[in-house]
């Protein structure tokens, strides 16, 4: 299936995006629109960092494994999901990248690796959903970083 890339541009520097992005509870602060209900467990940043939560569709909820299993600051910080009962595999990926006029652009990928064949029937659904949640996402992503870190 082909990945979902939503992408914002910010005025912080890339360092300090990193940071932000690299503590896991940070995360629900811009996504808790569409997943909810977090817990955590293992180290608050960096690789075997880890969230469990539920999102929030229309109909039935999934609880989603996410865990941080790659990280190179200030570049990129890479996490697994994991969903339908270990049916669903996927990779979100976010990469920063240092503007010329400074600033960083933040791009968020989510590539799935492997998904059930009901879900795999409704891909176009899927990625339309994704596409417009982690669009809502990064911007108030860049919202909050302007309240936290200004401008």
């Amino acid at each position: 299936m082909k990945p979902v890339q939503v992408t914002v541009e910010v005025p912080q520097e890339r360092e300090a995006v990193f940071d932000f992005l690299a503590v896991m509870a940070n995360h629900e602060l811009f996504t808790n629109h569409m997943l909810i209900e977090w817990s955590y467990s293992g180290p608050p940043t960096g690789i075997g960092s880890r969230a469990q939560v539920k999102t929030r569709f229309g109909g039935p909820t999934d609880t989603i494994d996410i865990e941080v299993i790659s990280a190179e600051r200030p570049r990129t910080i890479v996490e697994r999901n994991v969903g339908a009962n270990g049916r669903r595999t996927g990779t979100g990926t976010y990469t920063l990248e240092r503007l010329a006029g400074g600033g960083t652009r933040i791009a968020f990928e989510y590539a799935w690796q492997q998904a059930p064949l009901s879900e795999r029937c409704l891909v176009p659904l899927a990625r339309a959903y994704l596409r417009r949640g982690n669009t809502r996402a990064m911007h108030r992503l860049a919202e909050i970083l302007n309240v936290r870190l200004g401008t």
